[in-house]
């Protein structure tokens, strides 16, 4: 369900990025969204594997949980300074503000049009199809959780620390 986080927003162990000293409660991934709500705008620290870093700016990372279902992007804060490729696979716990960026119904429903749209153009099928079931997945969490919007949950990073 959250795998549609890293298509809507499309980025080692260098001390710059490294410290020991994690305060904030420390979450797997997966079980940070079960709760995030609840901790929006709170200092916390998430467990999860790099997927990606944005080799152009170093200043996002996205990293999924054990079921690699869902994905979270982290901003690099100054204290980090950026992600290196180099990261990638790596497990790492990430010390950050916990954010939300809210998609309406309406934003749900132009991207549904445009995926439709596509869907035809030779060697599209499988990627709208793939879409357009992310677009069920975002439309049945709105109803599930009585939203106007579908949460897409990111963080505002300020540590990082490689456990592996």
């Amino acid at each position: 369900m959250y795998a549609l986080v890293s298509a809507f927003l499309v980025c080692s162990c260098s001390s710059s990025g490294s410290r020991s000293d994690f305060s904030a409660d420390m979450f797997e991934l997966d079980n940070l969204l079960l709760v995030a709500d609840q901790e929006l705008d709170n200092t916390v620290t998430v467990v999860g594997y790099v997927t990606h870093t944005c080799k152009h700016s170093g200043m996002k990372c996205f990293i999924v949980g054990e079921s690699q279902k869902i994905s979270l992007r982290v901003e690099a804060g100054s204290e980090i300074g950026g992600f290196t490729p180099d990261l990638e696979g790596s497990r790492l716990a990430i010390t950050g503000i916990l954010r939300e960026q809210q998609m309406s119904r309406e934003s749900i429903d132009e991207r549904e049009v445009e995926v439709q749209e596509l869907q035809h153009q030779e060697g599209m099928e499988e990627v709208c199809a793939a879409h357009l079931s992310n677009i069920a997945d975002m439309r049945a969490w709105v109803v599930e959780h009585n939203k106007d919007y579908y949460a897409i949950y990111y963080m505002d990073g300020l540590e990082y620390k490689v456990l592996d």
